[in-house]
Parts: structure tokens; sequence; C-alpha cells
């Protein structure tokens, strides 16, 4: 057992001591105490360590640990609103004391639902510990009870991060890391959700080279956002949530030179470009055929109903339910993005370009739902710190 798990069960041990003990019982302390002491052994490793509880999920980092997967003491934190925590070396014994106590309320309140907690107000602790809910504003916690609910704007670093590593290992590697993957969606989902309404936390652009990265990460949300509002199953709308993500993951074959090119693309180099669905499709296919929806979306995710689109067919067939949702999310995701050849367009310009076409690249019902989904659900800004190295284009 590493230092890691002995320290996220001494925590579990911790909690079950303060909540099971009165105050000033001498279990209450003996378990604080040990617990902070190998919070401390951690910390000579790691610096800021950093843990999500995404359901039963724990990422330490931007990593799974294996050894806590279906951990019940996840499930049940996250469902408290602490699905982040994250530590500075220079947290004392008081401070991590009142940090714990803190949590039992929490749980408390979870359980007896004596205490409301707003997940638009989900930081809590001290500089030297902060925790709260997935999605917070930049990296300033809000304080608990604070009235400035509202966020400004979503930190989704960590997530471009790991999509951007993810990336560098089919490059470099040839293999792709599902369960970090996986991390992402469910991270990406539980910010869908930490408000009173559906959220759309999506990436704004602010470099051409962070497309890649920025592109994967909007068009799984919405993804997500259109399969939850058809009335898909969690499962399901997890696995649209991951097609969104791989879609474009072909063009990690696609040169650079290429992927950058400002101007139009000549026959040649639009040729190859075009080569990127069936790419990715292989090496998804190659690495597990459990993904093999996530190879159908990437193949036929520039397919229009009419036939129109790449790759060409030999004769028209209709393609899956999710490569016809993912394909509306794309076309709107790469509008409202700034492109060297071109602005972003505006919201209303691409939602009325994408009901026009309703029924020739369109399929109907789908984006019916699409646009309906957008003038309910609420936009919202989303920043992140990565850059890839790379920008896409169509």
């Amino acid at each position: 057992m590493n230092d890691v798990v002995r320290y996220l069960t001494s925590l579990a041990q911790a909690l079950a001591q303060m909540s099971l003990y009165a105050e000033g019982h001498p279990a209450r302390d003996r378990a604080a105490s040990v617990s902070f002491d190998l919070l401390r052994v951690m910390l000579e490793s790691d610096p800021r360590p950093t843990f999500s509880f995404l359901g039963a999920e724990v990422v330490y980092a931007n990593r799974p640990l294996r050894d806590l997967q279906g951990w019940d003491w996840a499930r049940r934190l996250s469902s408290a609103g602490v699905q982040r925590m994250e530590f500075e070396r220079s947290v004392s014994r008081e401070e991590y004391r009142a940090f714990l106590d803190g949590l039992v309320v929490r749980l408390g309140a979870q359980v007896t639902r004596e205490l409301v907690l707003d997940a638009r107000t989900p930081v809590g602790g001290t500089e030297a510990i902060r925790y709260g809910a997935v999605g917070v504003r930049g990296n300033e916690p809000v304080a608990e009870g604070s009235d400035d609910g509202d966020y400004e704007s979503y930190d989704l670093s960590e997530e471009a991060e790991t999509v951007q590593w993810v990336h560098d290992e089919v490059t470099t590697r040839n293999d792709l890391p599902l369960a970090e993957a996986e991390t992402v969606v469910h991270t990406l989902a539980t910010a869908m959700h930490a408000g009173q309404r559906v959220l759309l936390p999506l990436l704004t652009l602010k470099e051409f080279d962070q497309y890649t990265t920025t592109h994967a990460l909007n068009v799984s949300v919405l993804s997500m956002a259109l399969a939850e509002y058809l009335g898909l199953s969690g499962r399901e709308v997890r696995q649209y949530g991951m097609t969104g993500l791989l879609h474009d993951l072909g063009k990690v074959k696609v040169p650079l030179d290429v992927l950058r090119k400002p101007g139009k693309l000549s026959p040649d180099e639009l040729a190859l470009m075009r080569r990127h669905p069936a790419d990715g499709a292989r090496m998804i296919l190659e690495h597990d055929h459990r993904l093999d929806l996530c190879a159908v979306v990437a193949f036929e995710h520039h397919i229009m109903i009419d036939g129109g689109g790449y790759p060409t067919r030999q004769r028209r067939c209709d393609c899956h339910h999710a490569s016809m949702l993912v394909h509306v999310c794309d076309v709107f995701d790469a509008l409202r993005t700034n492109r060297p050849y071109r602005v972003a367009w505006e919201t209303q310009d691409i939602l009325q370009y994408i009901g026009q076409r309703i029924g020739t690249e369109f399929e109907p019902t789908i984006t019916a739902a699409f646009l309906d989904m957008m003038q309910t659900h609420e936009l919202r800004a989303a920043h992140a710190d990565v850059i890839d190295g790379a920008f896409a284009v169509d």
C-alpha cells in the first residue's frame, strides 16, 4: 500500500470515528492525529496533492487510483459536495482538524438533510486546504456561505492537460489510456450538474494551438448534454461523452504543418485530412474492441444524412444515432471557435445555420432537440492553461 492509499484510508477511518464518537472522545483525536501524520508523509513526496472523487472513482492528480476503485468513501464524499480536495505543504495540525470537522458536518448533512449544501458555493477550507465541487472558478476558493454563487468561468486545466497527455500517448506510444479518458468524461459530467440547472461549461479558444484539446472537451460536454436531453440512460450519456472526446483522435496522424495551415488546403492536403475518420476508428479498435461505438463515431462523424461529407460511401446507409448526435455538436463547436482563416460565428447564427440544414446534413429529431436544448441550457465560459501545439482544420 503506497503513501497515497494509506492517507486516504486514514481519512476514511478518521471520518468514521469522528462521526461515531462525541467531541472530546479520545478516539476522535487519535484518528485525526493518525490521518494528519500520514498526510505529512505524503506531502514529503508531493507538496501539493490533489484528489478528485467522481462517483466511486478516485483520481489522484490526473490518474485513477486502481487500488481504490469502487471505494465507497469516494461516493459518499462526492454525494456530499466534496468532489475535489487539494492540500499545501504548509497545512497545520489545527487546520487539518478543522477540515475534518467540516467534512463530518457535510457528510452528516448529506444523510440527515438538516443542512442544504449549495453546489454554487462549493469550496471550503483555508489557504492550505481547498475542497469542494469540481468546476470551481479559476483557482480561487469561494468561501462557505458566500453570496457569490455564480461561476464566471470554469477551470478545466487539469482535464485539458489529461486530454493532451492522452493524445501524446497515442502519438508516441500507440497507446490509448482509456481510464484517464473515462475520468475526464466523469469530471465533465459532474461539472455540467454543479448548479441548479444543467450548465454547459465550454472552453473558449484563446490560442489557435489549443484547438485540438479544446474541441475534444467541448464536443464531449455537448454530446453528453444532448444525450441526456434526449432521455438516454446515465450509462449511455457517458458512452456518448466518450465518443465526443475521441471523435477526432485520427488527427494525431495528420502532420502539424497541415493542421496549422491557415489558408485553403491543397487537394493532397485535403485528402490527407479526410483520412482522419478512418485512422481514428482504426486506432480505437486496435486498442480495445469494446470501444466499437467510439470507433463507429470516429469514422462517421463527418457524414451527412443525405450521403454527403466524408468518408464517401458506395451506397447510402444510415449512420449510428451517436454519430449523428456528435456530428451536430461537432459542427456547433467548430463554428463558434476562432480559426486562422475566419472569426467565430455568433451562437444564434450557428443555430440558424444548423436549423436550415435539417434533413440534408443533420438528422431532424436529434437536431430539433439540440436547438431546443441550446435555448434551455446555460452556456458558461471555461478556460484552461494547457497549450497542445496543434489546431485542427475541418
